[in-house]
């Protein structure tokens, strides 16, 4: 039973089922195609941070900085100076990708729900926002990455790393669907849609990273 109503990206109540397993019913959006499990299926804050505390991620595993690489290597390539200001959401217990950058000669602050929440950090504006492996744990996608394109500079770039939805097929034997935190799935379409919304550039770059570029403001 679908106790929400509406998508909680573009809020649209054209919904439908998309896929039913032991654990969890996902549905579709008609309007954005976001794949989403209702909130009923999501846990608690401290289940939640619980199953984060398990990861190991850490900025000397070269393993880790290589997989991060897939969004820092093109998002660096397009940022013009080391002046440029960074914001990471979502860092995680062992912030990685900012150490990337700062290593690169770029400032970028942190903000985490659980491990570095300071909201005052979205009093400020941004060249470069990421988001790693983050997207797909929102519980209001629509609010969070709204307030993340709100404090990108025009001109500035978000980058998001999460994998992509591709058909029912896939998805039925798709592992990624399995962690319990996981509760939002984003498809090229779903991207597609945000960039249209936003106005936006869309770049999409292999697999599992997407990065949008926010246009400069014009004058009549």
């Amino acid at each position: 039973m679908l106790l929400s109503s509406t998508c909680p990206l573009c809020q649209s109540s054209k919904i439908d089922r998309y896929f039913k397993d032991s654990k969890r019913e996902y549905f579709q959006c008609g309007r954005c195609a976001l794949v989403f499990v209702p909130e009923h299926y999501f846990l608690s804050s401290a289940e939640e941070k619980a199953e984060y505390d398990l990861h190991e991620n850490s900025a000397e595993d070269p393993g880790y900085r290589a997989f991060l690489g897939r969004l820092f290597i093109p998002m660096l390539a397009k940022l013009p100076t080391s002046e440029c200001q960074g914001l990471d959401f979502g860092s995680g217990p062992g912030p990685t990708l900012s150490v990337m950058f700062e290593e690169a000669g770029y400032s970028v602050a942190l903000y985490d729900p659980f491990y570095a929440h300071r909201p005052s950090v979205f009093n400020d504006q941004y060249d470069f926002i990421t988001a790693t492996e983050v997207v797909e744990h929102l519980h209001h996608p629509a609010k969070e990455l709204d307030r993340l394109w709100r404090c990108l500079r025009p001109g500035g770039i978000l980058g998001i790393m999460t994998k992509r939805v591709n058909d029912l097929s896939a998805f039925s034997s798709w592992h990624y669907k399995n962690d319990p935190t996981h509760i939002c799935f984003f498809s090229e379409e779903t991207f597609k849609w945000l960039e249209a919304k936003w106005g936006a550039k869309l770049e999409i770059i292999g697999k599992d990273v997407v990065m949008f570029t926010k246009s400069p403001p014009t004058f009549v």
